[in-house]
């Protein structure tokens, strides 16, 4: 895009792991800006935030640089998008003071804005914001999100804000081969949600009432992490224990809720809480043998040097290998922590299945919605890193058939797409 270039609006793709921002006017759209001079790609921010003992604020891969340089103490946030639909969940402890959903998002947000009027030279105060076809829940909690949402974009500094359910947005970033009327699949495999949309296309063009079906399902890449930490990995850190209270008779087990908190990187904050570790403590010292103390002392190095960032970006390489390999080796080194454990694929398939099942249902649920058969439906795009696992792959190939699918471009068609629906707003 050339110096000259002026935007009018934000097109933005806040993600669950990842977030990107694009720019339109009434007659152009810009691609994706780089905002993260020290990722791998630029145009990528990880949808990570930092506040040190200070309360000084960082995101994106220098987030995480600073939580390592600050010896990862300090709160590293991750997966706030998450939390947006849950009403239970209010705001978070940062220091002396709690920080709402809205502030920690607006944060992150208001720092990508900043970041791009420093890049174009202009002050933009509208923004395109995609969004999942559908939050977690019903009705009222999918409003609920998108009205935090909206609080968040404004804290940030933009005065008016619209919205785009996602995978609409990846139909504009659609380029079929002929100029003819098609009917197309979207789907968009995320870290949090799994979103699907049957769309009418005339060539390149998607006209919004050619919209027949959304739909969708907070299940997707952080779900398929959390049932290999789950059934594979949690072991190493007390999952299994056993374990007698003093003066007791039963044989205990490590309760569920703490091992379904161990199983999601968003919520393993909360075994942090004094009395959560004060328990841990006691189960190691209640613990029947020497390889239960020795996982329980690996389970509170995990929790007291907050390494569940670290431990999930592990889970996440060894699922990535699954896709291209029937075996790969979860691999994580650390003081006084040495796993090495050989995963197989139908090991992780087995289970991660419930999630599994529950996005493929979603997708039929989609289709079915939109009035016509897996027959019927011309082109399936598919983005997000989720479609490459192999499962979701065969069950999208045994629906609509192998010469159907087409990949779609994994970080960027999402913010292309709403890009190009931000120039429509423009004009």
């Amino acid at each position: 895009m050339a110096p000259s270039f002026r935007p009018s609006i934000y097109a933005i793709d806040f993600g669950t792991s990842n977030s990107l921002l694009a720019a339109a006017s009434a007659d152009a759209t810009c691609p994706p800006i780089p905002l993260d001079d020290a990722a791998a790609d630029p145009t990528i921010l990880r949808s990570v935030l930092f506040f040190d003992h200070e309360n000084r604020f960082s995101c994106g891969a220098r987030a995480i640089r600073d939580f390592v340089d600050h010896g990862m103490q300090g709160r590293l946030i991750r997966s706030t998008k998450k939390y947006l639909p849950d009403r239970s969940f209010s705001g978070t402890q940062i220091g002396s003071r709690t920080l709402s959903i809205e502030e920690l998002i607006g944060r992150f947000l208001r720092t990508m804005r900043e970041r791009a009027d420093a890049h174009f030279g202009v002050t933009v105060e509208r923004v395109l914001l995609g969004r999942p076809a559908r939050f977690a829940g019903g009705p009222n909690e999918d409003r609920l999100a998108e009205e935090r949402l909206e609080r968040a974009a404004k804290l940030a500094g933009f005065q008016e804000v619209s919205f785009c359910p996602e995978p609409v947005a990846a139909a504009h970033d659609v380029r079929l081969d002929e100029d003819r009327a098609s009917l197309v699949l979207i789907a968009d495999f995320g870290g949090g949600t799994s979103d699907f949309t049957v769309v009418r296309m005339q060539g390149h063009t998607l006209d919004p009432a050619g919209v027949l079906a959304l739909g969708g399902v907070s299940v997707a890449g952080d779900a398929l992490d959390g049932s290999l930490m789950r059934h594979k990995i949690s072991r190493h850190f007390g999952a299994e224990v056993t374990y007698k209270v003093p003066l007791g008779s039963n044989v205990l087990t490590m309760p569920r809720a703490i091992v379904e908190k161990l199983c999601s990187p968003a919520d393993m904050t909360t075994l942090q809480h004094r009395d959560v570790l004060a328990f841990l403590r006691d189960v190691k010292a209640w613990s029947l043998g020497g390889e239960d103390r020795e996982r329980m002392d690996q389970l509170l190095c995990l929790v007291e040097d907050a390494l569940a960032f670290r431990v999930f970006e592990a889970i996440e390489r060894t699922k990535c290998a699954l896709s291209e390999s029937p075996t790969a080796t979860f691999h994580f080194s650390y003081p006084s922590v040495e796993i090495h454990e050989d995963v197989r694929r139908h090991e992780f398939e087995t289970g991660s299945s419930r999630a599994i099942d529950t996005i493929v249902q979603s997708l039929d649920t989609t289709v079915d919605a939109a009035g016509v058969s897996f027959d019927d439906i011309d082109v399936v795009c598919c983005t997000g890193g989720t479609a490459r696992v192999p499962r979701i792959a065969q069950a999208l190939e045994e629906r609509f058939g192998a010469s159907k699918m087409r990949r779609l471009r994994s970080f960027h068609s999402v913010v292309q797409g709403l890009a190009e629906r931000a120039r429509q707003l423009a004009a």
